[in-house]
């Protein structure tokens, strides 16, 4: 009998050490948990006199969609992948933005498209530069890193890829809208700098960041030409040890300064906030040379910059609480 109740003693005592212990952890996994989506619709000249009432609704509308389909994957535990991928479809498929459905006309006349995605946790890559008929170039940016050897596919050769692993594919006609088609009849990129482009970073419950960018290009540019937004470390870096970034603006400067990789080599090399990075590269390296646009920035903990040193930028970001926020101006 006496040793029974030695046994329930230690049994007890055992016990309550477990509880102990698991009350002790569970602040530390709360404080881990800081799923954080932030997202961009291009930077240019964006002024509050060009802007309607009207319109302003429909872009802060379409950001806030974009940014609570991304969140909803981030909450029910889906990857910083899969959410980046969300987020930017919902811009792809919206023609208020240059990417996918809104593309911008070639000078012959053609929607031409780019993107690219990136994943923090193994650096993994993919873009797809030069499509015609991917109905959401994010998304082959994505079959190309997970579902082939390569990291970039251009052209009919990213399009029969894209084809071959049952992507969506349309008709060159699907991605005409009469505003754009207006824009290069006007030749509107002589009289207003906008850069059109679309992307989103973020941070899952287990930490790990990705980047993905997606563009239609430059109203009239010419014929082969390729941007910043599918090439990894201009347009779209992300390394869990450093920052997730897409960018927006001229790339040709963003591809010479290979912006978004620098913003990450400030933060890993030389202990830099992510603000003071972004900020380092855009308003000051970058700005320096002429180069406009700006980025959206992010680290594993959450923390987020968004500078850019154009007259606009639509921008938005949500956090746990699910909340959120839009912005398009500099103030």
């Amino acid at each position: 009998m006496w040793r029974g109740s030695v046994e329930k003693m230690r049994t007890k005592t055992i016990l309550r050490l477990l509880v102990s212990l698991l009350i002790a952890l569970v602040p530390v996994v709360a404080s881990a948990e800081t799923p954080m989506l932030v997202v961009h619709g291009g930077a240019g000249t964006i002024t509050r006199g060009s802007m309607t009432p009207e319109r302003e609704k429909e872009y802060r509308a379409a950001l806030e969609q974009s940014l609570r389909s991304g969140h909803a994957v981030l909450q029910r535990g889906g990857s910083s992948l899969d959410a980046v991928e969300a987020a930017i479809r919902i811009l792809e498929d919206n023609p208020l933005f240059n990417a996918g459905k809104g593309a911008v006309f070639t000078h012959d006349g053609r929607n031409e498209l780019d993107a690219s995605i990136m994943d923090g946790k193994t650096r993994g890559a993919g873009s797809v530069a030069g499509v015609t008929i991917i109905r959401n170039p994010i998304t082959a940016a994505r079959a190309v890193m997970e579902r082939s050897a390569h990291v970039m596919m251009v052209g009919k050769g990213a399009e029969l890829f894209a084809t071959k692993m049952g992507l969506e594919i349309v008709d060159p006609s699907y991605f005409w809208t009469e505003r754009r088609w207006k824009a290069l009849q006007e030749k509107l990129i002589e009289k207003e700098k906008k850069f059109g482009t679309v992307g989103a970073v973020a941070v899952d419950k287990a930490g790990n960041l990705a980047a993905g960018t997606s563009t239609g290009g430059m109203t009239d540019k010419q014929y082969g030409r390729v941007g910043d937004a599918p090439i990894i470390g201009a347009g779209t870096f992300a390394d869990n040890e450093s920052v997730a970034v897409s960018a927006t603006g001229h790339g040709e400067f963003f591809i010479r300064w290979t912006v978004a990789s620098d913003i990450a080599a400030l933060v890993k090399y030389r202990g830099m906030t992510v603000k003071a990075a972004a900020d380092e590269v855009i308003n000051k390296k970058l700005k320096a040379v002429g180069g406009e646009g700006g980025v959206i920035a992010l680290d594993s903990k959450g923390n987020f910059a968004t500078p850019f040193n154009s007259e606009g930028m639509y921008r938005g970001w949500i956090g746990p609480d699910g909340v959120p926020h839009v912005s398009i101006y500099k103030d």
